[in-house]
């Protein structure tokens, strides 16, 4: 689904993508958007700046119901604008203009994952699991429960867990959680993507938040999971 309300750029992504043999949702509003997620997309373009209600929120009650990737698309690159996009629950950012070539790019990517994710969920009936005293983290794809109650996150936050809770009391460095996850290279800026997603994560799994006893930080050092 590509949600912008600059009709040029809407039309330019769309062609993009079906030569790419992707069929395409549009919306020009954040309203529009909103009614066109209830198809079920596998992917979300996301501009930033609309007319009615900016992507941030769009994002925020899109993902009441979606677990889809989000791609935001925004005019403007500081840390405050990437920060905001995260925090509402975004995947990735990218800064207009931009080049066709790394849209598809990212988008390749994003979908890569969602996939992989969704398909073995899908064809694997009897996926493995890792217990960790309330907890269970499904191995394969994006299904955790405590307590036997469903906990919803969204693939990048689960992959972090799924480390995290798979070697339980190893402290990892945010280096590592990033070049883990996201499986690129680590640069300054990845600080801060990845304590955006680990707040997140501990409003999901933490009993409070503010005191977190799960996910737990080893200052100067990076995360640790403790399941006492």
């Amino acid at each position: 689904m590509i949600v912008e309300d600059d009709q040029d750029i809407r039309t330019i992504i769309a062609i993009l993508l079906n030569r790419e043999g992707y069929n395409t949702l549009q919306a020009a509003t954040g309203e529009e958007a909103l009614v066109q997620v209830t198809k079920k997309p596998d992917l979300i373009i996301l501009d930033v700046m609309l007319p009615d209600l900016d992507g941030y929120e769009v994002c925020r009650r899109i993902r009441k119901d979606s677990l889809a990737p989000v791609l935001f698309l925004t005019a403007k690159s500081g840390l405050h604008e990437k920060t905001q996009g995260l925090e509402a629950g975004g995947d990735d950012y990218l800064v207009k203009p931009f080049f066709q070539e790394e849209l598809l790019a990212r988008i390749k990517a994003l979908l890569r994952r969602y996939e992989m994710y969704r398909g073995k969920e899908e064809t694997e009936p009897a996926a493995q699991y890792i217990e960790a005293g309330c907890f269970r983290v499904n191995k394969d794809f994006n299904e955790v429960t405590k307590n036997g109650e469903a906990i919803d996150m969204t693939d990048i936050e689960y992959k972090i867990f799924r480390l995290l809770v798979q070697y339980h009391n190893k402290i990892f460095s945010i280096r590592n959680i990033y070049e883990s996850v996201w499986e690129k290279p680590y640069f300054y800026d990845a600080n801060n993507t990845v304590m955006v997603h680990i707040r997140r994560l501990r409003m999901a799994v933490e009993d409070d938040p503010r005191h977190p006893t799960y996910i737990r930080t080893e200052w100067g050092r990076g995360y640790r999971f403790v399941c006492e």
